[in-house]
């Protein structure tokens, strides 16, 4: 069997990702809060791909489970993807340090905190992948999300560097970029239909560039140039913006 875990497994990328992964042959560990939650879906999986899909309860916040969560598996994962998001509210988070540092800490430090011990075990096999979802959000701070932002800027960071540490080891790690993705984290957001991808258009890109070893994937294609556009804007220029 060829495993992949998927961290943060009950947000809808993660869930078509899963399919993706599932419907090219591969079994699956489902990681998440609540993991219960996933069985139906777990199920449906199994009756569709044939494949072998198991689900495991996972903090992200708990920082001191993580050794023994990644211990637990008979089986090492050949692959893991890690697809924990927390958008939380910008307004909020800057008033509320409860909230800004649930934002920070879900969608960096506790990643961070798991994505070390994987990487340790990796680096000592000289084989596997690790792909993170990042988000577009971090490549320049805008008034409306720099909380969100900020963590997902540094989460980038981290995955280029751990990328840059594990090459010699022959573990590759990619950074996903989505730009608007229709989900429940954005389903009170007017998106441009145009600028949107839809859960499965992401994991299929995902699937794709991993098989590849591509290092970083933007998707939709079109937010690369858009980014680039929006990074090249004067400081002077954009911060009067409001973008």
């Amino acid at each position: 069997m060829s495993y992949i875990l998927i961290i943060g497994a009950r947000s809808d990328i993660a869930k078509a990702t899963a399919r993706e992964y599932a419907k090219h042959g591969y079994d699956l560990y489902l990681a998440a809060r609540n993991a219960n939650e996933l069985e139906e879906f777990a199920n449906d999986v199994m009756v569709r791909s044939q494949r072998v899909v198991k689900t495991i309860e996972l903090d992200i916040l708990n920082y001191d489970s993580h050794p023994s969560f990644y211990e637990q598996f008979e089986e090492s994962p050949l692959g893991v993807i890690c697809a924990v998001g927390y958008l939380g509210e910008q307004s909020k988070s800057q008033t509320d340090f409860n909230e800004a540092k649930q934002i920070i800490n879900t969608n960096y430090t506790g990643v961070v905190s798991l994505l070390n011990n994987i990487a340790n075990d990796f680096e000592k096999r000289k084989s596997g992948f690790i792909v993170g979802i990042s988000s577009v959000a971090g490549d320049r701070g805008r008034k409306s999300n720099y909380i969100y932002g900020s963590a997902k800027a540094a989460l980038t960071a981290y995955l280029s560097g751990l990328r840059n540490r594990l090459y010699a080891s022959q573990v590759h790690v990619m950074t996903v970029k989505p730009g608007f993705v229709a989900t429940k984290m954005t389903k009170d957001m007017d998106l441009p239909e145009k600028l949107t991808a839809q859960p499965r258009e992401v994991a299929e890109a995902i699937y794709k560039a991993q098989q590849k070893n591509k290092s970083i994937l933007y998707t939709k294609w079109m937010w690369r140039w858009i980014m680039l556009i929006i990074r090249n804007i004067p400081e002077w220029k954009f911060k009067g913006m409001s973008i």
